[in-house]
């Protein structure tokens, strides 16, 4: 006796995201931190006198990971968690929806805003004065994981968050985590090796690759397109450590309704 197994739905899960996109953009606090808080450090970049790839980075790289954070790892921390305490995912399980269904269609909100805000980073930088991405199939591939890798987190913060509230505390360790790989440069080497393997740096490391061509210890553009990949691939290596990772804690620690 054969079994198949039932491919998600893509259509459902579409119309399920779009749900949840129109009770995000309804509550304008969400609205808030998840489209104009990501922007904000754009606005260094019209701060720098002469645009120097390095402050290219600090600027650009920033707005990427406040994008991963707010839109793609609190966002669905809190609206899962919401969902959860008022029974609708459990109420949502008990019809044809799929686990996997109802997880891609809460994430897709908060993806749709990371990739929005990576590509608003491109006509920004570019008024600004800076190069336009050396590499953007890198950038968006690199995107894409640490996006992954988020929104991951945000379903296991989920299962040690008893409501929505308590997010705005129980997110922080993660937060951290992910705010320390930028302080690479401010410390001594022998804790930058450890601050690099956290998915922060990588980000950065991305930014600095895949954006300006910049080789690892350089403050000039010195790779081309394909150069840039070999620069990225740590970084890279990185956020797939970081998506296995938070994938595993997400699938292990997984609840749909509130505890008893």
């Amino acid at each position: 006796m054969s079994t198949t197994v039932a491919l998600p739905d893509a259509r459902r899960t579409l119309g399920l995201a779009r749900i949840n996109w129109t009770l995000m953009v309804r509550n304008r606090t969400t609205m808030l931190y998840a489209f104009l808080v990501p922007l904000l450090p754009l606005a260094l970049l019209f701060a720098v006198g002469d645009p120097e790839p390095t402050s290219g980075t600090a600027g650009l790289g920033s707005a990427l990971l406040m994008a991963l954070l707010f839109p793609g790892y609190y966002n669905l921390l809190s609206m899962f968690v919401t969902r959860r305490d008022e029974l609708v995912l459990k109420r949502l399980r008990t019809g044809e929806v799929r686990d996997v269904e109802l997880v891609a269609s809460m994430a897709l909100p908060g993806l749709s805003l990371v990739l929005a805000v990576l590509v608003l980073m491109v006509p920004i930088a570019a008024a600004a004065g800076f190069d336009l991405p050396a590499n953007p199939v890198l950038l968006l591939l690199g995107t894409l994981l640490a996006a992954v890798t988020f929104a991951a987190l945000a379903l296991w913060t989920a299962a040690w968050t008893r409501t929505a509230e308590a997010a705005q505390l129980t997110s922080g360790p993660v937060m951290i985590v992910a705010l320390a790989g930028f302080a690479t440069p401010a410390v001594p080497d022998a804790v930058a090796r450890w601050l690099e393997l956290l998915p922060g740096a990588a980000v950065n490391e991305l930014v600095r690759a895949g954006w300006f061509g910049l080789e690892r210890g350089s403050d000039e553009a010195t790779v081309g397109f394909w150069q840039t990949w070999l620069e990225a691939a740590p970084a890279l290596g990185v956020l797939v450590a970081w998506t296995a990772l938070a994938l595993w804690l997400a699938t292990r620690s997984l609840r749909w309704e509130p505890r008893g």
